[in-house]
């Protein structure tokens, strides 16, 4: 049974971020742009987030999203996520409810290859369709030195549409860093974009991670 949980929420747990820089026609034809963003991606850096909640205010959950870059709206740029999946069903249910965030739900499956020195990992990680098929599969290394990291930097200024509304919401979150390495990497293009023949301009792995969700404002379309 999926459980209620309204905004605000504070989550916290590890996870990766890959950053891009992608160019408008790969984000036409790849990024899972919604009706309402068509003809407004402006460019900036793009991302995947693969994180590992270890508590939320729903419990523990995985995700995988996609924000392509920033999109120009009424004279002002705001990121957006066009693809998400958590292995929560209350995850996803307040997501849309809350924020606009069009998750979906999936198993996913980790693997620990082997640990690395400087206090690293090597991982396989796989999200599964309904087949019970990988739709996206990678294996990453980390290890080395660790540096805080923050959106107080690059303010995560979020729009979404979803049912005929519009949210806008500023999420906040902070942890430690530490370079990773993408050692292989599979995604069917059905399901989720695939990424994998576009260089990342970096990888990190995030630990000690804290996000807020505050209340998002919410306005008709």
């Amino acid at each position: 049974m999926s459980q209620i949980a309204g905004a605000p929420w504070t989550l916290q747990g590890e996870g990766y971020m890959f950053f891009y820089k992608f160019t408008k026609e790969w984000v036409v034809k790849n990024g899972f742009l919604p009706e309402a963003l068509e003809g407004k991606f402006d460019g900036f850096f793009g991302n995947i987030m693969l994180v590992n909640y270890q508590s939320s205010p729903v419990g523990p959950y995985r995700e995988l999203l996609f924000m392509p870059g920033k999109f120009k709206i009424d004279n002002q740029k705001w990121y957006s996520i066009t693809k998400i999946y958590v292995n929560s069903p209350s995850s996803t249910m307040n997501g849309k409810a809350n924020w606009g965030i069009p998750k979906e739900t999936c198993d996913f499956r980790r693997n620990l290859v082997k640990k690395n020195f400087f206090g690293g990992d090597t991982e396989r990680i796989e999200l599964l369709d309904p087949q019970g098929e990988p739709f996206f599969d990678v294996t990453l290394s980390s290890g080395g030195l660790r540096f805080p990291i923050s959106t107080a930097l690059v303010p995560m200024e979020l729009i979404q549409y979803l049912q005929n509304k519009t949210f806008f919401t500023t999420p906040k979150g902070k942890g430690m860093g530490q370079w990773a390495t993408v050692k292989s990497l599979r995604i069917n293009s059905k399901y989720f974009p695939d990424v994998s023949s576009v260089r990342p301009l970096a990888v990190l792995k995030v630990t000690n991670f804290s996000m807020e969700f505050p209340l998002a404002k919410i306005e008709a379309l």
